[in-house]
């Protein structure tokens, strides 16, 4: 009997894989970079920028409408979904290359992965669905009929559950990942968008992008224990569109784009009190906050840039060019 060498290709397609899977499931291996990663739906790219002095060092061309990103736990690669070709691109984050393409499906927008770094699990408007792909194998491994367009997806850190939006049926579910079944429809405001669990995992908060507001979930028995409405002077009610949000990692600050409003709301998160409204670009959408709670990034996507924000001041500090359609930012920190 002989052994079979494997390919150059087919070793290195192992070889990502369990990179992949273990890289998430480990402490940061990886000097962070400081870098940050905006998506642009537009232009197809995805900006790098220079973490102190957001100039840009790379423009990686990922794919058709790069979307939602997340970075593996290592800090090793960025994972980005791509909405008109239906795939994932696994980005090196020191060659800032492309490595491999993990194919899901038309219309992607929001993914998470599960702790274990074995899967990714997506969003799909077309089929209302929420979908598990294996990253190892590459194939989906199981649907889940949700409400109408879903949207956001968020993994417990226990790997035990999944919550999704539903924007049509103004709904949360909550799915037991075992089981692959939804254990609770949790109506919230209309049309929900993204989703955030407080650090010790007690709290859910979801954006309501037509209720101008914040519901906040008790995860214990998965019940809406307040809804935190928001106002911006000058602006009508229906110009006030939260879709984007991000936690600080102490948990104690929210921060949320107000879209059409063109804020970003810094909320207090034991008191549930809005402490400032900060003015950033036009329809203000995916942002994310530097691990020293120091720099806020603002994706503007009717603008076509990203805000600068100094957290401490609460005043944006520069205007950076990035692309048509701003979608997402990733801090590599």
């Amino acid at each position: 009997m002989t052994n079979k060498i494997p390919s150059r290709r087919s070793a290195c397609a192992v070889v990502l894989a369990i990179t992949l899977s273990v890289g998430l499931s480990t402490q940061a291996a990886a000097k962070q970079t400081g870098e940050v990663f905006i998506s642009s739906e537009k232009d197809h790219v995805i900006t790098v920028l220079d973490g102190k002095t957001q100039k840009q060092v790379a423009l990686i061309k990922a794919c058709k409408r790069p979307r939602h990103m997340r970075l593996t736990q290592d800090s090793l690669r960025l994972i980005a979904v791509c909405g008109d070709d239906g795939n994932a691109v696994v980005i090196d984050v020191a060659s800032k290359k492309v490595i491999d393409k993990i194919k899901l499906q038309e219309g992607v927008e929001i993914f998470d992965l599960s702790p274990d770094g074995k899967k990714l699990y997506f969003s799909n408007e077309d089929s209302a669905s929420i979908v598990a792909v294996d990253l190892v194998s590459k194939k989906v491994i199981k649907q889940i009929k949700v409400g109408e367009e879903p949207e956001g997806v968020l993994v417990t850190s226990d790997g035990k559950t999944l919550y999704a939006t539903s924007e049509v049926a103004s709904l949360v579910h909550v799915i037991d990942l075992a089981s692959g079944k939804i254990v609770k429809n949790i109506e919230v405001g209309k049309r929900p968008r993204r989703l955030a669990l407080t650090p010790d995992g007690k709290e859910l908060w979801v954006t309501n992008e037509m209720s101008a507001s914040v519901s906040i979930l008790r995860t214990s028995d998965h019940t809406v224990v307040e809804t935190l409405k928001f106002e911006a002077k000058g602006f009508r009610p229906d110009d006030i569109t939260p879709v984007g949000m991000t936690l600080s990692v102490d948990g104690k600050t929210a921060f949320i784009a107000l879209g059409r409003a063109n804020h970003v709301a810094v909320v207090d998160v034991a008191s549930r009190k809005v402490r400032s409204l900060i003015l950033v670009g036009k329809r203000a959408w995916g942002l994310a906050v530097s691990r020293d709670n120091s720099t806020l990034y603002v994706a503007n996507g009717m603008s076509d840039d990203v805000s600068v924000v100094d957290v401490a001041s609460g005043r944006a500090l520069k205007t950076v060019k990035a692309g048509r359609v701003p979608h997402s930012v990733v801090i590599d920190d």
